[in-house]
């Protein structure tokens, strides 16, 4: 059934025939009533894990009162979701989508702008080799996943890419027509990918320096996955715009740019969409926020973050592999590009894991999970590991 049931689908991405039907924390369940330990959840999107409890409620609340007014009119969730971003971040202003995609897409639009207002035109940005931002046509541009170059021709251009880490690139890329800089603070799907401690640093003082925007997009690394609220706390920098989506909503789609006043700069008509800010996405991201923003939420975080770094370390040492992340994003390199095997092999034990690439596994709990999960998926793990 599952088979014929797919070919209506177009065939965008590999899937095996399991159906998923239930959720609950850091399981899901299948058609056939069997159970997985989720290390994927939805690409980082499960912030809270499956169908948490804050989020049901939040839906079942707002879905009692108003779906959506139309983006033609304002609403209290969307209002109050927005005075909060803005005043966690220590920017000026917020703007709902639905995606990552889309909110990059935003920030584009925005330092595009704000270029031909206060640079003379100035239109490019700079972003890094291996970034991803999504699969819109222009954040395809922007990405620097190998291949996408020749997807989808001709390419948008307005784009250069350069070495991720390597501010010294950033710098020499720089021309009169750059506009903003570009970055992931740590390259997820690239294969978390973590540059040294300043990198940040490093181009905040570039962009100051040359009078350009800096665009952080943290899609995947805000809302508490690498322990803290934004990962650019930790370098003790501001963005002049950032990006957020994935664990916002925790499971539901909802997205958000943030941006500093001076880069404040879009007006009536430049941007709109249908499901933007609708109160019943803002009131789950609200309650989502509630939970991920406690301090000790946070140090949670960072407590079971070092605890699987360790022990993936230590699988990396027996297994000639090296660990990498921060908080609950992390990768084991592996020696040979055998990590699809890998991944298989944890699916039939059980275990969602992602190959990123070819020789990378990525590791993505819910923020909740807990010691005793984590030693599950590396109980498992060790022995997808050892059967090869």
């Amino acid at each position: 059934m599952t088979s014929s049931l797919s070919s209506y689908l177009m065939p965008v991405t590999a899937r095996p025939d399991a159906v998923m039907v239930r959720g609950d924390g850091s399981y899901l369940w299948d058609d056939r009533g069997r159970r997985y330990l989720d290390f994927v959840q939805g690409w980082a999107v499960n912030a809270l894990g499956h169908c948490p409890v804050e989020v049901r409620r939040a839906l079942n609340s707002q879905a009692a009162q108003l779906l959506t007014p139309s983006p033609a009119y304002h609403n209290r969730p969307q209002l109050e979701l927005a005075q909060r971003l803005v005043r966690a971040s220590g920017l000026h202003q917020a703007h709902f989508a639905c995606t990552g995609a889309e909110a990059n897409e935003v920030a584009v639009k925005i330092a595009r702008k704000w270029g031909r207002l206060h640079k003379r035109g100035a239109f490019e940005i700079v972003t890094t080799q291996a970034a991803f931002h999504g699969r819109t046509l222009a954040m395809m541009a922007a990405s620097g996943k190998p291949g996408w170059d020749e997807l989808f021709p001709p390419g948008m251009p307005g784009f250069r890419r350069v070495p991720y880490g390597d501010s010294a690139a950033m710098r020499a890329a720089i021309a009169p027509d750059t506009v903003a800089l570009m970055v992931e603070p740590i390259q997820g799907e690239g294969g978390v990918v973590v540059p040294q401690r300043g990198y940040l640093s490093d181009l905040r003082a570039l962009a100051d320096e040359h009078d350009l925007l800096l665009i952080l997009d943290e899609v995947q690394t805000g809302l508490g996955r690498t322990g803290s609220l934004f990962a650019f706390e930790q370098e003790g920098v501001r963005p002049d715009i950032v990006s957020l989506g994935k664990g916002l909503g925790s499971g539901v789609p909802i997205s958000a740019v943030l941006a500093a006043e001076h880069a404040c700069c879009l007006e009536l008509g430049d941007q709109g969409g249908t499901y933007n800010g609708n109160p019943l996405t803002a009131a789950v991201a609200a309650s989502v926020l509630d939970a991920i923003a406690r301090p000790e939420f946070l140090a949670q975080v960072v407590e079971r973050g070092n605890y699987l770094g360790r022990e993936l370390a230590r699988l990396g040492d027996r297994f000639a592999g090296r660990a990498r992340g921060r908080g609950l994003l992390w990768a084991l390199e592996l020696s040979q590009p055998c990590a699809e095997i890998v991944r298989q092999s944890c699916f039939e034990q059980g275990l969602l894991v992602n190959a990123a690439r070819p020789h990378i596994l990525r590791f993505m709990p819910a923020l909740r999970v807990s010691n005793a999960e984590i030693d599950e998926m590396l109980s498992v793990l060790e022995r997808a590991l050892s059967s090869l």
